[in-house]
């Protein structure tokens, strides 16, 4: 290979590497020696990937007011119901996950077939095939085949997770039907790790417990993240460049 084709060799695969690795390798670059930043506190509703949730709703009831009542519909304290209720009210998720998971699962499978075709005759023209098949054709054993195959499997699974967690979130928007849509997110970072929880989804305000907390059992389309980011979960990580072989590489 010529000097100029190995030059020209050695830039596609820089340009492919660097194309590979895209803007994560240079912001990590940027960040060499230095803690991991903490993001700015955003408006949920105002992140690009935000959507408002819209589900079915019932038929709208009209609320009937007792007279010379003390007691407001769903209050739980004599003067002032302190749960969250309204758009930018802060509210606690206690998430409490106890999931443990065992299965044990094995496949065999096997085959054996074989076929054959002979012919004796055909209208006297057997004799010809050796003028039409090279060799010595032998019209009695003229197409034979065999196959066999075997394959076996066996997986298992043994999952054992435990967490507690507890997080303020916030309610971006109250449903027609009264129900309340909840996003918290929470940061902690400890020396170059960063620890990110975020949780999301829709509450009955009868849920709220009396001192304004909420299970994560009573959230409807949930969505629960925990992880971290910094030099233990980098380390963790296979480089890039073994994912990406491990994606296109077919065998």
């Amino acid at each position: 290979m010529s000097p100029f084709r190995k030059t020209r060799s050695f830039a596609a695969l820089l340009l492919i590497g660097s194309a590979l690795a895209g803007c994560n390798a240079a912001s990590r670059l940027s960040q060499v020696g230095m803690q991991p930043p903490l993001t700015t506190i955003q408006n949920p509703t105002a992140l690009p990937n935000y959507q408002p949730v819209a589900l079915p709703m019932p038929a709208p009831i009209t609320e009937e007011r007792q007279a010379n009542s003390l007691w407001r519909q769903g209050s739980r304290a004599f003067f002032k119901d302190q749960r969250a209720s309204q758009i930018g009210d802060i509210l606690t998720v206690v998430i409490n996950i106890e999931d443990e998971a065992k299965l044990n699962n094995r496949t065999s499978r096997s085959r054996d077939a074989a076929e054959g075709a002979s012919l004796p005759a055909l209208l006297g023209l057997e004799s010809t095939l050796e003028k039409v098949l090279p060799g010595d054709a032998d019209a009695s054993n003229l197409v034979e085949a065999e196959s066999d195959s075997s394959s076996s499997g066996a997986g298992a699974v043994n999952r054992e997770e435990d967490i507690n967690l507890r997080v303020a979130a916030l309610i971006t928007q109250v449903l027609p039907n009264g129900n309340l849509v909840l996003s918290g997110r929470q940061e902690v970072r400890v020396n170059y790790e960063v620890r990110e929880l975020f949780v999301a989804g829709v509450i009955r305000p009868a849920d709220i417990t009396s001192t304004n907390t909420v299970p994560y059992d009573k959230i409807a389309e949930a969505r629960i993240s925990y992880g971290g980011r910094g030099h233990i979960s980098d380390v963790q990580q296979p480089r890039y460049g073994q994912q990406v072989f491990d994606i296109i590489f077919p065998f």
